[in-house]
């Protein structure tokens, strides 16, 4: 089995993945693109160092000038791609995945993402087994000063007036912990007035108290009950690359994504009025509410990294975000980012006046949703044929930008095929009544498995 997924690379360590298949990697990387100075970064798993050291090797054996990081997160990685003017970015990552896994993540110059041409032609020329030429001239740096640079920028982004705030923040063991300090350090020298409660803050690559993927029900009750137990104002949780972080509020209740969409569009509607927000379809009613009352405008894309940073370019977004918890910014080269949604909300916080226990329950009420199932199917086509078939001469609309979108009036459904694995996922959402989400789903649920 092969460690190229659709968008990055990830597999098993021994067997998908191994320091001999990362150094070629690295070597059909550099062919490819052509780059003379690649960035790259690595996570806290166990494996990732002697994986770093395996892609550095094979860079500089094709002539590349390294830009080492470090310890970073994959935004990092994005911000120093750009920062440093370097040909692309590689980040040795495997996120959220289990113990026994690794992976990297790929950009291009300027932090985009690669053609899907040469994502292909990387693959290939890594599995075709042929030999490289060595090229003179490589070389490996340490850059791992640009974090200070990084700091500054972001706190650029999310500007002035944060705070007084007491938030728990739970890095998970991941990478996040070294970059928190220096942000809310250099944020701080900002005025920012930020109480945080540090929990699981250390990296450690064996994750001893668990992967970090707060989007697992299972691994929310720490920091639930650590805001609690603190008295927060809100809770912040990371994944181990924290290119993704998710909101629990001041009752330790964990903030559905399309929620935190919603909240990150009215804040970026505050600064500019009338700027376009990309969003993908999956569930859309909060986020297009905040989106109108600020005046802005709203435009669907596909789920995928890929499809929202094309989008963000494309309509010169100020903002893009997924019910997944990916985040994107245009002043942060439309990249995702896990470190400014939170800095971002907690400057809502504390210029609206209003709790986010407040806000996100305003938006429960008007806008209950159902959470993503996902349901096991062997033929994908014929099972969204059946639900088509029966519900879409019912529904008011329907719009097919990323899988089955069908739109009823008061309740809402979006069924889609997963990009990596035979699932089909459900969302359902409506307007106002909980009950029309249980009855929705229901209803598809039978179509589904009938």
């Amino acid at each position: 089995m092969s460690a190229f997924k659709s968008y990055d690379i990830r597999g098993r360590l021994g067997t998908d993945l191994t320091e001999t298949i990362a150094h070629r990697i690295a070597r059909a990387f550099a062919a490819v693109t052509g780059d003379d100075a690649v960035v790259l970064a690595r996570d806290c798993r166990e494996s990732s160092p002697a994986l770093a050291d395996a892609v550095a090797a094979g860079l500089v054996a094709q002539g590349v000038r390294v830009l080492d990081l470090g310890l970073a997160g994959t935004e990092e990685m994005y911000f120093a791609t750009a920062h440093l003017g370097a040909g692309g970015g590689i980040c040795v990552t495997a996120s959220h995945n289990p113990r026994e896994y690794n992976g990297m993540k790929l950009v291009g110059r300027g932090a985009v993402p690669l053609p899907d041409a040469d994502f292909a032609r990387i693959r290939a020329l890594t599995e075709s087994g042929e030999a490289f030429a060595a090229a003179p001239g490589g070389s490996r740096e340490d850059r791992s000063g640009v974090r200070a640079d990084y700091v500054d920028h972001v706190a650029g982004l999310v500007g002035q007036g944060i705070g007084p705030l007491r938030l728990v923040v739970n890095a998970g063991n991941g990478a996040a912990g070294p970059t928190l300090d220096a942000l809310t350090e250099g944020l701080a020298a900002k005025g920012a007035r930020l109480d945080l409660v540090r929990i699981h803050h250390d990296p450690d690559g064996s994750f001893p108290n668990g992967i970090p993927n707060p989007l697992l029900p299972e691994n929310r009750p720490v920091t639930a009950e650590a805001v609690r137990a603190a008295g927060a104002d809100f809770g912040v949780a990371f994944d181990g690359d924290f290119d993704r972080c998710f909101l629990f509020d001041g009752e330790g209740g964990f903030v559905d994504g399309e929620h935190v969409v919603a909240l990150l569009a009215a804040a970026h509607l505050v600064d500019e009025p009338g700027a376009t927000i990309i969003h993908d379809p999956r569930v859309i009613w909060a986020v297009q509410d905040a989106v109108r009352k600020g005046g802005g405008r709203s435009v669907l894309a596909p789920t995928g990294h890929v499809f929202l940073k094309a989008a963000m370019r494309r309509e010169g977004a100020v903002y893009g975000g997924e019910m997944s918890a990916h985040h994107y910014f245009r002043g942060f080269m439309a990249c995702d980012s896990g470190m400014i949604p939170w800095l971002m909300v907690a400057r809502l916080v504390s210029q609206s006046g209003r709790s986010l226990t407040e806000m996100v329950g305003a938006l429960r009420r008007d806008f209950p949703s159902s959470g993503e199932i996902n349901f096991r199917v062997t033929d994908l086509p014929a099972v969204v044929g059946r639900v088509e078939a029966e519900l879409a001469p019912l529904a008011r609309s329907a719009d097919r930008t990323d899988g089955l979108s069908l739109e009823f009036g008061d309740w809402r459904l979006n069924l889609r095929a997963s990009n990596t694995e035979p699932l089909l996922r459900l969302n359902v959402e409506a307007r106002g009544d909980a009950g029309l989400v249980a009855d929705g789903v229901a209803r598809v649920r039978g179509l589904i498995e009938g």
